[in-house]
């Protein structure tokens, strides 16, 4: 698994360059971006320098970004700038799928953090992955999973009641799945199954990860079982997909 960083200059949805001017500096910035003259993480020129640079409003620059912001290239942080996107984590999806793991062996550092917490009643999808009868309670988190200093996804996750009472406040302390199951004496588990697609996020989840409403994400919902066979977690996770590919391995238990 690599830490990998695209260097594709002109993405195949890139306007014509010759359709009007703002195609033009986007297809050049594009390219500027693809040279290496602005590299993955340095913030462009400001809007005004831009105009000024190529002759025209603040209001066509904007365009320009706009459009690489939805193309993956770059991305906008209010009151800071447009910076060129950094990289994007190779993720490996695999029997005993763990993140943190994950992402050491891509080379970054992270974790997870709990945004929010509710206890429920399972709906029908999530009693049906977590084999409980409709109405049951289950622990439901929002978290978030950063990987580098960025966001790379938040999802919902729902743990069987009263089994898992307090894994929030482990997940918190730890920023690990997998340590707070220890808590649990679930010192292993395994992925029954993950399904993806590609969706485009809600503006809530475009917000979490810091990217425009109109870029698509990699929607992925799983099931991880205990060693008795027991669902004790479902998750329906968004990744922002600029920054992370998903590997299915079909091949390897650890």
């Amino acid at each position: 698994m690599t830490r990998t960083i695209s260097s594709d200059p002109l993405p195949l949805a890139l306007p014509d360059p010759t359709h009007s001017f703002w195609a033009r500096i986007a297809h050049e910035i594009a390219d500027a971006i693809g040279r290496g003259v602005y590299a993955p993480g340095d913030r462009l020129p400001s809007e005004q320098h831009l105009a000024t640079q190529y002759g025209v409003n603040r209001h066509t620059v904007r365009r320009s970004l706009a459009t690489l912001g939805q193309l993956g290239l770059v991305r906008s942080t209010q009151g800071s700038g447009t910076y060129v996107e950094e990289f994007a984590v190779d993720l490996v999806l695999r029997k005993r799928t763990r993140y943190r793991q994950s992402l050491a062996q891509a080379g970054v550092r992270g974790g997870m953090r709990v945004l929010a917490t509710s206890h429920e009643k399972a709906d029908t999808e999530v009693a049906k992955a977590l084999r409980l009868p409709v109405g049951k309670p289950v622990l439901h988190l929002v978290v978030l999973g950063d990987g580098g200093g960025q966001p790379l996804h938040v999802s919902d996750r729902y743990f069987p009641l009263p089994r898992f009472e307090g894994l929030d406040a482990y997940l918190q302390e730890t920023g690990s799945i997998t340590q707070s199951f220890d808590r649990f004496g679930i010192t292993d588990y395994t992925r029954r199954q993950s399904r993806i697609s590609a969706r485009m996020p809600a503006a809530e989840v475009a917000s979490h990860l810091q990217q425009p409403a109109g870029r698509p994400t990699l929607h992925v919902t799983s099931v991880n079982i205990d060693m008795n066979g027991e669902p004790i977690e479902y998750a329906s996770a968004w990744f922002a997909g600029d920054r992370v590919t998903l590997t299915v391995d079909h091949g390897h238990d650890l």
